[in-house]
């Protein structure tokens, strides 16, 4: 079977194109005829229908990728299967899911809620993201690449480090981590907080709101906002460093850096809710905090990247859950439980490592793909 796959190629270091670039390299692998191209390159992608002529054209993205994912290959004969997440809502396109003949998604709760939005789910089938468990490994806190890591975040040798890596903090439920952190006290060892952070305006101005709020909790002197573009070559050492790997997120389709993170040995907090009841263990790889409250929305605006005009209104017909928000109560009581035992993250840590590999290696889904599509 010959497989072109689309995604953001050649990748930056983003999720959705690490999670083709792990397809792509998977296929290769194991011994799959397979090309990739930029899902948005239309001249590529016609070059690579008329002398590859694919079987199958896997596209990467989410929803609003429909046009570049789903509609070009179809206008060419070919046969699309597209690879998507959803935000929480699907707003466009969904005639077209609705009449594919196979749709995959990255968790069960993508598919909920493709399903929710009127889209059958006797042709959705969840296909979790790859994870690269040759890279991303447990590596000893005195490996140099290590020790460099935490002496460029400035975190003492003596601190336990936790680490939230994200767009922004507050998406991955830094807020709610902080406000966890500032009810520890004197119940805990030394430690740090570190938001690894991309840049870009939203980023910007939110870790403004996230400094006001370490500052009003009285942390702000152990906890910083690294906001910088880096490299897949830096993360798993960037992982390593780290003892507790926090991210109770506000709103996850597959949460591939929490997969990461066990793969690299370390014990996760997250959320009892969305992806991450796929990904994680709770009491296992992971604590998964109760949800304390689910944002609900009556109205979306939304412009040409999801196919509307600029300034398009969606009223629903009923509000929609559009994120969650963690236990700030049980994350401080997870913390307390992980910072003051090195043997419980030690032991959660080799849990979260053996699941990563028995279910995430890119190679394994690489596999299940073509599984799926021999189906």
């Amino acid at each position: 079977m010959k497989i072109l796959v689309l995604y953001s190629y050649p990748p930056a270091p983003g999720g959705l194109a690490t999670q083709g670039d792990l397809l792509y390299k998977g296929l290769l692998e194991i011994g799959v005829d397979a090309h990739a191209a930029h899902l948005r390159s239309d001249l590529e992608k016609e070059w690579y229908y008329r002398w590859f002529q694919p079987d199958v054209v896997v596209g990467v993205g989410f929803w609003g990728d429909v046009p570049d994912i789903v509609l070009h290959p179809q206008r060419f004969g070919m046969r699309a299967v597209p690879w998507i997440l959803a935000d929480g809502y699907v707003a466009n396109y969904r005639n077209v899911l609705d009449e594919m003949p196979l749709i995959l998604v990255t968790s069960d709760w993508v598919r909920e809620t493709f399903v929710r939005d009127g889209i059958r789910g006797d042709r959705t089938v969840t296909l979790p993201v790859g994870c690269d468990t040759d890279a991303f490994i447990p590596r000893n806190p005195e490996d140099p690449k290590v020790r460099a890591v935490r002496a460029a975040l400035g975190v003492p040798q003596d601190a336990l480090l936790i680490l939230t890596v994200g767009g922004d903090a507050a998406s991955k439920g830094g807020r709610e981590v902080m406000t966890a952190l500032a009810t520890l006290g004197g119940e805990v060892p030394p430690w740090r907080y570190v938001c690894k952070v991309w840049p870009q305006e939203r980023t910007n101005v939110q870790n403004q709101y996230d400094i006001e709020l370490a500052r009003s909790l009285g942390i702000q002197d152990r906890v910083s906002f690294q906001t910088y573009q880096v490299s897949r070559n830096l993360m798993p050492y960037l992982l390593n460093a780290c003892d507790i790997y926090a991210a109770p997120s506000r709103l996850e389709g597959f949460g591939m850096p929490q997969v990461e993170a066990g793969a690299c040995g370390k014990p996760v907090i997250g959320i009892r809710a969305m992806a991450m009841l796929d990904t994680l263990v709770h009491g296992e790889t992971a604590f998964l905090a109760s949800v304390a409250q689910t944002i609900h929305i009556t109205e979306a605006v939304l412009g040409p990247a999801a196919g509307f005009e600029p300034g398009h209104r969606v009223v629903f017909d009923k509000p929609r859950a559009s994120d969650y928000r963690a236990s700030s109560q049980d994350i401080a009581e997870y913390l307390k439980l992980l910072l003051n035992d090195a043997g419980l993250r030690k032991r959660m840590g080799e849990a979260g490592r053996r699941r990563a590999v028995e279910h995430f290696d890119y190679r394994r889904v690489a596999q299940r793909l073509m599984e799926i599509l021999s189906a």
